[in-house]
C-alpha cells in the first residue's frame, strides 16, 4: 500500500489530488494486481495439477494446445468456459444461485490484503491480520451453502453440508495451531510475525520442536478447510457427482475453480509467514540478492505443490473418519499444544 501510494504521489499528474484520492487509486490498483495475478497463477496451477497427476500415474497430461508440452491449455480451458451455455435450473433460487460463486472467490481473495510479499509489499499492514485472514476465508462456506441451497438439488445441498460440517470443524484446529506463535512473538500482525524469523534458516518457527507440531497441525487442517484431498467431501465426485456445485457451468463453474486454487495458495501463503520465515530465504547472503516477493512466492508455491502431490497419492477419508480426525485427534492435539507452550511461556 505504503509503496503503490508513494508511486501515485509522485506522479505529476496526482499531485494535486486530495491524500483520500491517491489512497484510493492505490488501493484499487493493489486490488487489480493481486486480481491479474490470482488469475495468472489459477492457470499455472490448473496445468501443474494436470501434469503432477500425469506425472504420478505414467501419463503425459496436457500435450497439444500450443505444442510445447500442452502450455496454452490454460487459456483453451478459459476460451471453453467463457463460450459454455449459462444453464440455470428452472426451479433454482435465482439469486442466490448466481451469487454463490462470487461469494466463494470473495472470500478465498479478501485474504491476500494482508498477505506479506516483502517488507513494502503488502496491500495492508493490518495488527490483527492473521485474525483478518481466518475470518475473510469463512466466507467461503457460506457461499458453498448458498450454491448448494439455491440449486435446489438434493445432491448439491447434501455436499454443501458436507462442505459446511468440514469447513466449520476444522476451522478450530486451524486456529489452535498458529496461536503458540502468536503468544511467541506477541503480536498478530503478518509482517511482524515475519521479522520475528528474519536471519538464517534456524530461526524459522518451524525449527522449534513445538511450532514444528504446530505446523504440521496447520497443514492436515489447512488440507480440510480447503476441501483437498484427502479431504474433498464437498465434492466427492463418486457419491454426490461433484456435489455443491452440480448445476453450474461455463464462467460460474470456473469461479468456484479460481476459488479452489486461491484458497490454495492462500492457505500455503500464510504457513509460509508464520511457520516458514516468510520473504526471508534463510541465507542474509541471498536476502540481499533475490527479491523478498520472489522467496514469498517460491516458498508458497512448494507448498502447493506439495498439495497436488498428495491429491494423487492418498484416498479420500470417509466422512465419520473426517469428524473423527478433527474432533477426536487434531482439536485434543492442539489444546495439548497451547497449554504445553503457554506453560513454557510462563516458567521460562
Amino acid at each position: 500500500m505504503e509503496l503503490f501510494y508513494r508511486v501515485f504521489q509522485g506522479m505529476g499528474i496526482f499531485s494535486a489530488c486530495p491524500t483520500p484520492v491517491v489512497q484510493g487509486l492505490a488501493m484499487f490498483t493493489i486490488a487489480l494486481v493481486l486480481l491479474l495475478g490470482v488469475a495468472v497463477a489459477v492457470m499455472i496451477f490448473s496445468l501443474a495439477e494436470r501434469k503432477v497427476a500425469g506425472f504420478m500415474q505414467s501419463r503425459y497430461g496436457p500435450m497439444y494446445v500450443g505444442r510445447w508440452h500442452g502450455i496454452l491449455q490454460p487459456i483453451a480451458d478459459g476460451i471453453k468456459f467463457l463460450l459454455k451455455e449459462d444453464i440455470a435450473p428452472a426451479a433454482a433460487d435465482k439469486p442466490l444461485w448466481r451469487a454463490a460463486p462470487v461469494v466463494v472467490f470473495t472470500g478465498a481473495f479478501l485474504s491476500y490484503a494482508v498477505l506479506p510479499f516483502g517488507p513494502s509489499f503488502v496491500g495492508a499492514k493490518l495488527d490483527l491480520g492473521l485474525f483478518y485472514a481466518f475470518a475473510a476465508s469463512s466466507l467461503v462456506v457460506i457461499g458453498i451453502i448458498m450454491a448448494g441451497w439455491g440449486s435446489n438439488n438434493k445432491w448439491s445441498l447434501y455436499g454443501a453440508m458436507r462442505g459446511a460440517a468440514q469447513v466449520v470443524s476444522y476451522e478450530i484446529p486451524l486456529t489452535l495451531s498458529v496461536i503458540p506463535v502468536i503468544m511467541g512473538v506477541g503480536s498478530l500482525n503478518m509482517g511482524t510475525i515475519t521479522q520475528a524469523q528474519g536471519g538464517w534458516i534456524f530461526n524459522w518457527h518451524v525449527f522449534n520442536p513445538i511450532f514444528l507440531i504446530a505446523f504440521l497441525l496447520y497443514f492436515i487442517a489447512s488440507l480440510a478447510e480447503i476441501a483437498r484431498i484427502p479431504f474433498d467431501l464437498p465434492e466427492s465426485e463418486s457419491e454426490l457427482v461433484a456435489g455443491y456445485h452440480t448445476e453450474y457451468t461455463g464462467m460460474k463453474f470456473a469461479f468456484f475453480m479460481l476459488g479452489e486454487y486461491a484458497e490454495m495458495f492462500a492457505v500455503a501463503a500464510i504457513a509460509v509467514t508464520v511457520f516458514l520465515g516468510g520473504w526471508y530465504s534463510g541465507i542474509p547472503v541471498i536476502d540481499h540478492i533475490i527479491p523478498a516477493p520472489v522467496i514469498f512466492v517460491g516458498k508458497s508455491v512448494v507448498l502447493v505443490f506439495v498439495h497436488m502431490w498428495l491429491r494423487w497419492t492418498l484416498p479420500r477419508y470417509r466422512v465419520d473418519q473426517l469428524m473423527v480426525l478433527c474432533w477426536k485427534v487434531l482439536l485434543p492435539f492442539g489444546l495439548v499444544l497451547l497449554l504445553v507452550y503457554g506453560l513454557i511461556k510462563v516458567l521460562f
